[in-house]
């Protein structure tokens, strides 16, 4: 017989959002009732999060500080023409670690996995097994809603760690390689090294698409640990993904594809960075700020995750430009020159950038000196930006 599951908040989707809003909330209100519910059986899926010190606010370190797997001192990138080393530091946190930490901190019965959701509403979840979770407020982090209401370009990748038969010759991070051949878009590998003989290697490019050709990238990703002479002994696991790289779109639009009036979380809220796709930064920011709420009505977390949610979009208009440069105003095989001449300026800047926190004087540092893309075609695909306001 279907039951009806009182609770004071319900989180839906145990993806990086929901588990950090499960956690935050649990360390700062451990009197409320949660629930944590997830169609999958696994908190965080299979997934690798990676982040820079500067992503995550000091009075919010409290959060990911018990989930970080890995951290560096520093990191490198290479260009064609520009090679460095930055000195920020770099962490890393693994999904089975994020659904280890969420289910020892959360009471027996708060997680509810393999548990398939038809809707939601500001105050109920319902299941597909025709039980019913009342709660005093739902907050939705499922995934993203209709991406179709937005102007897209995508940055895809697969991903793989590796069990070498010898140590690798990797000190730190290598964030970006750029120096590979450029296809379809603007293209680089992505290395993190976990151990002596434990290697992370992402092929990663930017494209006019969404499609994702897996074999294609693992024959990249073949090529390039052979080249670099690392012997691999097996395969430990393996991830892909297809993240969003804003240009535009409507905001309000969007935000009502994913429910109207729930209380939204992660990539649903559209709370991802236009530039580079990555949804942690946010993410740790909205746990953060619906922890400390008074109000977790549903009323009032949808009021408060909307008004973060629609304030951090406005604020971001800057890198929706610069993403349209990128995509409209560079031909794909040379897109890689913008990034290269990002990657020389002052690495406060290049920190403030990826947390989405670029002021007035980064944002004229950045666009100052001689374009890497033709003058015309920068107009031409900002043009538009420019005599209209965000939605």
């Amino acid at each position: 017989m279907p039951a009806v599951i009182p609770c004071d908040i319900a989180i839906v989707g145990a993806g990086l959002a929901g588990g950090l809003l499960a956690l935050a909330l649990r360390k700062k209100r451990p009197d409320l009732d949660i629930r944590l519910i997830e169609s999958s059986g696994r908190i965080g899926g299979n997934h690798l999060w990676s982040f820079f010190a500067s992503d995550v606010a000091d009075a919010d370190r409290w959060i990911v500080a018990p989930l970080i797997s890995y951290g560096w001192k520093g990191y490198d990138i290479a260009f064609p023409a520009h090679r460095r080393t930055l000195g920020a530091a770099y962490y890393s946190i693994e999904s089975e670690r994020l659904d280890a930490v969420v289910r020892a901190a959360l009471p027996e019965g708060a997680v509810m996995t393999q548990r398939k959701v038809l809707g939601a509403s500001p105050t109920a979840v319902v299941l597909a097994d025709g039980d019913r979770v009342q709660a005093g407020g739902v907050i939705d982090a499922r995934g993203p809603g209709d991406l179709g209401l937005l102007e897209l370009g995508w940055q895809k990748f697969l991903g793989r760690e590796l069990r070498l038969d010898e140590p690798h010759d990797l000190a730190r991070p290598l964030v970006m390689d750029a120096t590979v051949e450029q296809l379809d878009g603007y293209r680089f590998v992505y290395c993190l090294p976990f151990a002596a003989t434990r290697l992370f290697v992402e092929d990663t490019y930017y494209s006019d698409t969404p499609a994702l050709d897996r074999d294609l990238l693992a024959g990249r990703i073949d090529a390039y640990v052979g080249e670099h002479g690392w012997r691999v002994d097996h395969v430990v696991r393996e991830e892909t993904g297809v993240l969003p790289v804003a240009m535009g779109g409507d905001f309000e639009e969007y935000w009502r594809s994913g429910g109207n009036k729930v209380a939204k979380a992660g990539m649903r809220a559209g709370l991802f960075h236009p530039t580079t796709g990555y949804s942690l930064p946010d993410a740790v920011r909205t746990a953060a700020l619906v922890a400390q709420a008074s109000d977790l009505s549903g009323a009032a977390l949808h009021d408060l995750t909307h008004g973060l949610a629609r304030s951090t979009w406005r604020r971001r208009g800057f890198y929706r430009m610069l993403d349209k440069m990128l995509f409209k105003a560079a031909e794909p095989a040379e897109r890689y020159r913008i990034l290269e001449r990002f990657y020389r300026l002052d690495p406060r800047l290049i920190g403030r950038f990826y947390a989405g926190h670029s002021t007035m004087t980064d944002k004229a540092r950045v666009l100052m000196g001689k374009p890497p893309v033709p003058i015309g075609r920068a107009l031409d695909a900002i043009r538009p930006s420019l005599h209209r306001r965000p939605a």
